[in-house]
């Protein structure tokens, strides 16, 4: 998954490990993976490790033909630092990670409906919102710190909403498309240089905006295996880069 901006390339894997452990109830885990090209500086050494990801789901209602009540469920996720995020020396491509334990919690819903043609349209409304601890960050860091460093990051939360929808063409092509808007609170990161500790350092990102779109073409062989091809398009926002996001997904269900 190429992540470009005019300066700089990333591409990395998010997989999605889900499993009904019992009626109603889901547990999963989303491991990560990525490899950066930066415009100056080295390359990442290889593939890195992202964090870690454990969820849980709880279905609150389902969706049933020819009533109102769209298909809802609460969700719960727990971040774990297993991506590397300071210590990078002269490669801060490394940087795969955030260091802080993240917890995330979201409302699920979807509902299904039958147009004029008699196809299918699949409605989606989701809403995240993410709260992180404070990191101890050591010399150069993804919190922007330079060899010498010590101190921590507080990294701000996070607001994630994306509204979808799903058209079926036939019983294999389905057209998709995502609105997503994402709010990230200010991450101030304090402490000092240790040749010279009397003279305090602190670095805010800023907070920031973002709105984009997620155009998409899915084809399904059958009901368990499927593949997406499409483009997340992020646009003029707050204190945000403007980028162009080519994804390829299977989709496996057993």
């Amino acid at each position: 998954m190429p992540i470009g901006t005019p300066h700089s390339n990333s591409f990395g894997s998010l997989t999605y490990i889900n499993y009904g452990l019992v009626n109603k109830f889901t547990v999963g885990l989303i491991p990560t993976f990525g490899y950066n090209d930066p415009s100056s500086g080295p390359n990442s050494a290889g593939v890195g490790v992202g964090d870690l990801t454990v969820q849980a789901q709880f279905r609150l209602s389902q969706f049933q033909e020819g009533h109102r009540v769209p298909t809802t469920s609460v969700n719960v996720q727990e971040t774990l630092p297993t991506g590397k995020y300071d210590r990078l020396g002269d490669r801060p491509s490394d940087g795969f990670g955030s260091g802080a334990y993240s917890t995330t919690v979201g409302f699920f819903s979807q509902t299904y409906l039958w147009l004029p043609n008699g196809r299918i349209l699949r409605a989606r409304f989701n809403v995240q919102q993410g709260f992180s601890s404070n990191v101890n960050v050591v010399d150069v860091s993804v919190y922007g710190t330079a060899p010498g460093f010590r101190g921590h990051a507080n990294p701000g939360s996070s607001l994630l909403v994306d509204l979808a929808g799903e058209y079926s063409l036939t019983r294999n092509w389905v057209l998709a498309l995502d609105a997503i808007y994402r709010h990230q609170g200010n991450t101030p990161v304090t402490g000092y240089e240790i040749q010279n500790s009397s003279q305090p350092i602190q670095i805010n990102s800023g907070l920031s905006q973002q709105f984009g779109f997620a155009p998409a073409i899915e084809y399904n062989w059958n009901r368990s295996i499927g593949v997406i091809f499409g483009t997340r398009i992020i646009g003029p926002g707050r204190n945000t880069a403007r980028t162009i996001t080519p994804v390829v997904a299977v989709n496996y269900v057993h």
